[in-house]
């Protein structure tokens, strides 16, 4: 039984464990097209399947390297969407 409780507890204090770093060193990053491409699509909910054909299409060119990649996917999901796509029209102002 008490061995039980200790597998239990240790289970337990690693998922906590995993929680944490994730949070203090930011998600996973690839440095490939694959998961920029993730990144982007993760950021854009609802989004259009050609936005994903797009992004393959694109990234060899656009993000040229690994380090490029790297950046892109540490991107806010505003700036990777804004980076993709541009910036949206706002109304005009009087």
């Amino acid at each position: 039984m008490k061995r039980r409780i200790l597998v239990v507890a240790l289970a337990v204090a690693g998922a906590i464990t995993g929680c944490a770093i994730r949070q203090l060193v930011g998600p996973r990053v690839t440095g490939t097209c694959d998961g920029a491409c993730k990144h982007y699509i993760d950021c854009k909910p609802n989004h259009p399947h050609a936005d994903l054909e797009r992004c393959e299409q694109e990234c060899p060119d656009v993000l040229g390297d690994s380090d490029a990649r790297v950046e892109f996917e540490r991107l806010s999901c505003d700036d990777a969407v804004e980076f993709v796509d541009g910036r949206h029209p706002t109304t005009a102002q009087q």
